[in-house]
């Protein structure tokens, strides 16, 4: 195997949700600037959410009109939409419009729905591209495509986001101020070490390098060593096309070895989809545990991450949303050297990260005092069991990735529209307990006292 196209496929995953990832871990930075303030989360989730009209035209395509749609057109146009959008984002995410007499950030809304199109296709079109390569180079790119998320978190870490330091208040107005100091203190946070500007200027060189890995992995003649025969997707092309694809590897001069009865009848499909190698109830398990797990990790344990977290202090927060995005590319490489197929085995560690995330969320709703809060054993179990989550459950999304790219191109198509599908449940399904119903409570992180 090429150490360049492994290269390649990493910084290719990366791209795929850098831009939104981003976003969201900026976020303390750019809502005290806006008008929108801390509801702008709210508002890119369902950005987010009707962005997968992008996905939605994708997977129609490959099933009305299969073969016609060739996903390397469509990654072009969507990887320099991103680098667009995000140049764009760092000149204009503070501007504002008034709408119905209000100070409206429409241009960080317009370009944030842009990126969330950009990510949210790129589960449709990214995966069926790799299908091109052979099999070890996709779990290459899931290792990026977990880097898309550690990456900015790293940078805003470096940045100084959310640093937090503890005043007394009568500290923070006037210095000359008499008033006795009653023990109030005030959350007072640290400003960065370089701006929002430059951090989303990051992120469009970010979406620069995956273009110039994707060029790269279509046009450098060492990746197309690598590259499988161009018939990868003939069982997606339209009828005719299929014919004379087959009728052209039939013309080569190999020989197929006979193949006896029992093994014919050992052989046969066991179900329509893909190339049969799995019935239709284990087809529908897969892709129901798929979309299980990215609802958890994508949508359901991020919006309480926070909750679960920072009632045990500021630096548990950023360790376990650092660590946890460690653990994503790290189980991509276990699944690299040992990918266990077993179907049992994958309902058997789906539950057990499910256990861990039950965990995470049973401590996000006793925020802000939740167990162990004044222990430092709470803040290592709160810190591991976010890893154990994450590990986990990428482990799952690996093996069934490498999975159905096994059974072909459109298996993959369909892999990345429930991907999109779990996410878009899960996100729908929070939205209302964070936004609206308060069962979430975060606490003051200067003064919320909580019992011994």
């Amino acid at each position: 195997m090429s150490l360049l196209t492994h290269f390649l496929a990493c910084l290719f995953g990366m791209g795929s949700w850098v831009a939104i990832n981003g976003m969201w871990v900026e976020l303390p930075l750019v809502v005290p600037e806006i008008p929108e303030g801390w509801f702008l989360p709210s508002y890119l989730t369902v950005l987010i959410q009707m962005a997968n009209i992008g996905p939605l035209f994708i997977t129609l395509m490959h099933r009305f009109r299969p073969g016609v749609l060739d996903e390397r057109p469509v990654i072009y146009f969507i990887v320099g939409l991103g680098i667009v959008a995000t140049f764009l984002l760092a000149f204009f995410w503070q501007h504002t419009v008034t709408v119905g007499g209000s100070l409206r950030s429409v241009p960080l809304l317009l370009l944030s729905f842009l990126l969330s199109v950009v990510d949210c296709t790129s589960s449709v079109t990214f995966l069926p591209f790799m299908m091109r390569l052979r099999p070890q180079y996709l779990t290459t790119y899931f290792a990026g495509e977990g880097l898309s998320g550690l990456v900015p978190a790293l940078v805003a870490l470096i940045q100084g986001v959310g640093v937090v330091h503890c005043q007394n208040a009568t500290l923070t107005g006037a210095a000359n101020t008499s008033t006795v100091d009653d023990g109030k203190l005030e959350a007072i946070y640290q400003p960065a070490k370089f701006s929002v500007q430059i951090f989303f200027m990051f992120l469009s060189a970010m979406m620069v390098v995956c273009l110039v890995a994707f060029i790269l992995l279509n046009h450098h003649p060492a990746v197309a060593r690598e590259r499988k025969n161009d018939l990868y997707f003939s069982g997606d092309l339209a009828p005719e096309k299929r014919d004379q694809s087959l009728s052209l590897h039939a013309q080569t001069p190999e020989q197929k070895p006979m193949i006896s009865p029992l093994e014919s009848t050992r052989n046969e499909p066991r179900s329509s989809f893909g190339r049969g190698t799995y019935s239709t109830l284990e087809v529908g398990f897969i892709f129901i545990v798929l979309a299980w797990v990215n609802a958890l990790t994508n949508a359901v344990l991020p919006s309480v991450q926070s909750y679960s977290c920072l009632p045990y202090g500021n630096k548990a927060y950023h360790l376990a949303a650092t660590m946890a995005a460690v653990a994503n590319p790290v189980a991509c490489f276990i699944a690299m050297f040992m990918p266990v197929r077993s179907l049992i085995f994958m309902g058997f560690l789906t539950l057990t990260g499910t256990g861990f995330g039950a965990y995470i969320m049973a401590m996000a709703a006793l925020s802000p005092c939740p167990l162990l809060v004044h222990s430092g054993s709470g803040t290592a179990v709160i810190v591991l069991t976010w890893i154990l989550f994450v590990l986990s459950l990428s482990y799952v999304k690996v093996i069934i990735g490498i999975i159905l790219r096994d059974e072909g191109h459109s298996a993959l198509v369909w892999c990345g529209a429930v991907v999109q599908l779990g996410s878009m449940v899960g996100a729908v399904a929070m939205f209302p307990l964070v936004s609206f119903y308060g069962i979430f409570k975060s606490g003051d992180p200067c003064n919320t006292k909580c019992p011994m």
